[in-house]
């Protein structure tokens, strides 16, 4: 069960209980007698679990980095606030789009339910859009026919689980006019087919040991982890439907080990 379903099932009871007691139960009870424990939590909660429940599910929700999947962007223990109505706003629990708002861009980083478990939520970013044509080769990514130059930076390292030291390559992507950094590990492939699972829509992709092609179905979304090498994303499992999208991630407001990442602003 996801936390949202939870949240509504307590709003749900809570709210049921209030109006019993505000039509029936009150009447009932003898002029100055107390509300029972029961009744009196209901309503001390309803408020609060309402006001949670519409703040997370069309305002903004927090969400926790679990992987190193978007390092440098995005680093383990990140939490981060993502904004519910950039892409419109959404029914809670079904997620179904009732106001039209904007559309994912190549560039934005993306919160989305897992297509394979909607039940966990994944961040990526948006590399392909409905009708793209995606090309990574080598370690270089190109749209539509054209390379989204990168930039050679520094070299960055960190630890992956807290135990294993990893070096990789910084560089600065240009992802059709909007510049985010990526890493690549020299010492790892380009993809590994070994992990490419048989996805839906799999035969708008083809791969070989060096390439990998793609166009983008209607409704659909590519997704890629900064961390080029160390992230499981659409090259492996295939596309995001629109019905799978959560929202923008826009903002990190705290990382209990790294206190100096409070505040970015993510892009």
């Amino acid at each position: 069960m996801t936390f949202a379903l939870i949240l509504f099932s307590l709003l749900l009871l809570t709210g049921l209980v209030w109006l019993l007691d505000h039509f029936a139960l009150r009447a009932q009870r003898v002029v100055g007698s107390k509300e029972p424990w029961w009744v009196e939590y209901s309503k001390s909660f309803f408020p609060v679990i309402l006001a949670v429940f519409v703040l997370r599910s069309f305002v903004i929700e927090p969400f926790k980095i679990p992987s190193s999947s978007m390092v440098p962007t995005l680093h383990v223990g990140d939490f981060i606030l993502v904004n519910r109505y950039t892409y419109g706003l959404r029914l809670p629990i079904v997620n179904k789009k009732i106001v039209e708002v904007n559309q994912p861009q190549r560039g934005d980083v993306m919160v989305f339910h897992f297509p394979n478990e909607p039940t966990i939520d994944y961040i990526k970013r948006v590399v392909g859009v409905p009708g793209d044509e995606l090309i990574y080769r080598d370690k270089q990514l190109w749209v539509n026919g054209v390379e989204q130059v990168k930039q050679r930076g520094e070299d960055y390292n960190f630890l992956e689980s807290g135990l294993n030291f990893v070096h990789t390559e910084q560089y600065t992507e240009n992802l059709t006019g909007k510049q985010h950094a990526v890493l690549l590990n020299p010492d790892m492939p380009s993809i590994h087919l070994a992990n490419v699972d048989e996805f839906p829509l799999h035969e708008q992709c083809s791969y070989s040991a060096q390439e990998m092609r793609c166009t983008v179905p209607a409704g659909h979304y590519f997704m890629m982890g900064d961390n080029r090498d160390n992230s499981r994303d659409s090259r492996y499992w295939g596309f995001v439907p629109d019905e799978m999208i959560v929202g923008k991630a826009f903002f990190i407001w705290m990382n209990f080990g790294e206190l100096k990442r409070v505040g970015l602003s993510i892009n």
